[in-house]
Order: structure tokens, then C-alpha cells, then sequence
């Protein structure tokens, strides 16, 4: 292993191709791919996965910004990029020179782009809000399809396409089944009343990752597959046709293995104190790593195959757990912090968030390792 044998993040490819395969019998029709690699490919490491993706035959990329965008062409990515975020206008030549989709929210910030741009043509993609109410033209049809052809005649702009974003597509309720059908039915209205006008986009999307699975329909161009593709849920109480694979696996390793008394204390606050004679193990972890704080004295471990309660707080970088259970348990032994048996999904019921949040906060300082 090249890496400090500290604490790390081992990348599963495999489980990447598997993902795909399983995710892409779920769509209709001639539904392509756009792999969603935002936030280093939601803490999995661009550099590892996204190669891997082009090897699949993944043509279509999405990130959050301009300099996740250039980032992939310096990786050597030919296919289609799309900025779902923001980029300043005085950017603009920078979308230009290396070819990029900017999401275009509304025509004020078109008109901005336009004027920056003296390169070529930005390439845009029309964000509609259809209830999520974040970004994009929120008018009714008529009125999203005068703004789409106002932006159409600036010179310094193409409108290749249009998109949406799901607000409750992971949601299996009768009212969040109606919302998101009715925000399909609003993208698709705009679709129809430029076509009405004579005016036929070349790429119309809305399905996220959710939608590509319980929502999926052939006039969405695209599906936007973001965390299903590293494994875990968009709502880990709504389940999916076929089991996801985890990805990541943050590891770690047990440094040093003692013996504590009844009525000693652990860790900071001494919010831990050991009721009887327990073995104590130090893991080489923290939350400077991006294992969260939250599971201090609530969350397990697997230690050589057994689950190992954490005891007292988590500290920066290590933290305490209890291996009584294990009679060869010794220093250099590895600990893993999440990964099948225990999923990101399941820490982040324990702590009161998302998967999402958990693996993208795996810290910069975690070397990632393709398995």
C-alpha cells in the first residue's frame, strides 16, 4: 500500500462498474448516462474514479464548478462537462476555451456571460425550477420558453439544452409521487411550447438519481447518477430495486491495546467511564479525517471481523473502542470505520444526517487507495 498506513479510504471499482450496470437496467429508452463527479467525486477521488468511468464508455460529466470542470480536462477528459453551479461572467472565455456547459439560471445571466464572452459561443444549458426553487426560469410555460429564445438570440451564447432538479424524488409518499410528476410534466410543457415555436433543444434533462429509478422516462435525455453510483441511497428508507454497492471503505489501525480498571474515565470529558475491567483499543482516526464527532460512545467499528463499541469522545485523530471480545487483537491490526457491513448510510442515521454528507467529508489528508 502506497500510503502512510494511518487512516485511509480504499476505492472499490468494481462495485463502480456494478452500480452502473444494475442503475442503467432501470431506464427507458435511449436515457444516457451523466455520471454526477462533483466534490471530487463526492469524496471518492476524481483522479481514481473518473478514468475509470471514460473506460466504461461514460461520455457525459457533471461538477459543481469552473475549477472542478478544468480539473477534468486536465485529466485528460474529452467528454461533455457540465457546470451545474455558478461561474462568474468574467469566466466566461474560460468556458469557451475548455469547452464546458454552464447551467444558465436566467437571462440576466445570460445577457453577462454574453457580453464577457469574446472567444466563441458559451455553451448553456437552461435550468428550469419546476419546484425544487433553488435556480432556473420560474414562470409558466410560455413565459420559460420567451426567456429561452431571448437567450437564444444573443450572439455569444448556444442553448443546447435545458434541465431540472427533483426535490422529492426519493420520496415514495402519494404527494411527493405527485410533486415530482408535476415536475416532470413542467420541464416537458417548456419542451412543448418551444417546439410549438419551431424550436427542438438538442438535450432535455431532469431525471437525478432517484428519478432514473422510481420516476425514469424516455424523454429525459440524460439521468443524472450521483450517490447511487458510490453505493449508497438517496433514502436508505426507500429501498431500490437492486442493492447498491459501497464504494469507499475508510479504514484505519488499532495503535496501541491496553487494559482499563472499573471506574476509569476515556477520552475528553470523561463522558465514558468503564464499569468493569475492559481492553481498550486506540484507532487511529479522527474527525480531522472526517469521522464524525457524533459517534462518540455511540457508534461500532470491525475489527477483525467483530464490531467494536466506541468509547468516551472522538478526538482529531484517534479515538478509543472497546475490544474486549477479541483475545489477539494487537497494534497495527485494522480497524474499518465504514464500508459494507457498516455503510456511511448507517453512520449517518446514527448522527443525524446523510451518506452524502459523510463521504464527502472525508478529508483532504485520507489518502484515497484504488483497491
Amino acid at each position: 500500500m502506497n500510503c502512510l498506513r494511518r487512516c485511509w479510504a480504499e476505492i472499490d471499482l468494481s462495485a463502480i462498474k456494478y452500480n452502473i450496470e444494475q442503475y442503467r437496467t432501470c431506464l427507458k429508452g435511449g436515457t444516457e448516462l451523466l455520471c454526477v463527479v462533483k466534490a471530487n467525486c463526492y469524496g471518492h477521488s476524481d483522479k481514481i474514479v473518473v478514468p475509470y468511468l471514460e473506460r466504461l464508455g461514460i461520455k457525459w460529466f457533471a461538477v459543481s464548478n469552473l475549477i472542478e470542470a478544468e480539473h477534468l480536462r486536465a485529466l485528460g477528459v474529452d467528454g461533455e462537462i457540465i457546470i451545474l453551479g455558478y461561474t462568474p461572467e468574467e469566466n466566461a472565455d474560460d468556458l469557451i476555451r475548455y469547452n464546458i456547459i454552464q447551467a444558465c439560471t436566467e437571462y440576466t445571466y445570460a445577457q453577462k456571460l454574453n457580453e464577457s464572452a469574446s472567444a466563441g459561443r458559451v455553451r448553456l444549458h437552461i435550468a428550469i425550477d419546476t419546484g425544487m426553487t433553488r435556480i432556473g426560469l420560474h414562470g409558466d410555460a410560455k413565459t420559460d420558453a420567451d426567456d429561452i429564445q431571448k437567450i437564444m438570440a444573443l450572439g455569444n451564447v448556444s442553448v443546447e439544452g435545458m434541465f431540472t432538479h427533483y426535490a422529492v424524488a426519493d420520496c415514495a409518499d402519494e404527494d411527493s409521487i405527485a410533486y415530482t410528476k408535476a415536475q416532470t410534466e413542467k420541464i416537458l410543457a417548456v419542451d412543448e411550447e418551444l417546439k410549438g415555436r419551431g424550436v427542438s433543444l438538442k438535450c432535455v434533462h431532469f431525471l437525478n438519481s432517484a428519478g432514473g429509478v422510481y420516476h425514469t422516462n424516455e424523454k429525459s435525455a440524460l439521468a443524472r447518477l450521483g450517490i447511487i453510483l458510490y453505493g449508497l441511497y438517496p433514502d436508505p428508507s426507500n429501498p431500490l430495486p437492486f442493492e447498491p454497492k459501497p464504494v469507499m471503505q475508510l479504514k484505519a489501525v488499532v495503535s496501541q491495546v491496553k487494559y482499563i480498571e472499573a471506574g476509569t474515565d476515556v477520552s475528553y470529558g470523561r463522558t465514558f467511564t468503564a464499569d468493569k475491567r475492559i481492553k481498550l483499543a486506540t484507532v487511529t482516526a479522527g474527525y480531522a479525517d472526517g469521522f464524525p464527532r457524533a459517534l462518540s460512545n455511540k457508534g461500532e467499528v470491525i475489527i477483525k471481523g467483530t464490531r467494536c463499541k466506541i468509547v468516551g469522545r472522538i478526538c482529531m485523530d484517534q479515538f478509543m473502542c472497546d475490544v474486549s471480545a477479541l483475545d489477539d487483537v494487537q497494534a497495527g491490526d485494522v480497524a474499518t470505520l465504514f464500508g459494507r457491513e457498516i455503510t456511511a448510510d448507517d453512520i449517518a442515521g446514527l448522527t443525524g444526517t446523510i451518506g452524502y454528507e459523510i463521504v464527502c467529508g472525508i478529508a483532504e489528508r485520507v489518502p484515497r487507495i484504488c483497491k
